[in-house]
């Protein structure tokens, strides 16, 4: 991606000074870790809250990722379609925190420690149901979102940010 060039006062273009890359990712980086480490602490806490019985059906993982899905779906909607978000909005929820909560990893994991406890049918259940069950709850919660912001009254986050109507 490049920058646009401004003219300087003669008409001329001039080159805007150069930033090296990492000076301009750092903020960036520094807020999916904090994100991360929060998120990953929350999957945690609902761990200990909640533990899976060695061979049932891993609700834990499943919940979080669910849960997890459907609130990236209302987040998108709202950083993307509603309001106008810092740049560090998106990097810091969506990829640190949700990242860091949700636990695709674990996923594999929960799924291989059940084929290898002979729990083929909740293994194959678990593997199928998990993401059909993530990919419905970003489909739905996006969906809600638009349709209670299309409900709301003038003023009170049913408009965007310049002022116009939701379609």
């Amino acid at each position: 991606m490049t920058a646009p060039i401004p003219e300087g006062r003669d008409g001329a273009r001039t080159a805007a000074p150069v930033r090296p890359r990492w000076r301009a990712q750092a903020p960036v980086l520094a807020v999916v870790a904090a994100g991360g480490a929060a998120g990953a602490c929350a999957r945690y806490a609902a761990a200990l809250w909640w533990p899976t019985r060695t061979g049932g059906f891993p609700w834990t993982t499943f919940c979080v990722n669910v849960a997890g899905c459907a609130v990236i779906g209302a987040f998108m909607v709202l950083v993307t379609e509603v309001w106008t978000a810092h740049r560090l909005a998106r990097p810091f929820f969506a990829t640190g925190v949700l990242g860091g909560f949700t636990t695709f990893s674990t996923y594999a994991v929960d799924g291989r420690q059940l084929f290898a406890a002979d729990q083929a049918r909740t293994a194959l259940a678990y593997l199928a149901a998990t993401p059909l069950a993530a990919l419905t709850a970003v489909w739905a919660a996006a969906w809600a979102t638009r349709r209670l912001l299309k409900g709301a009254p003038t003023g009170t986050g049913g408009t965007d940010p310049r002022g116009a109507e939701p379609s």
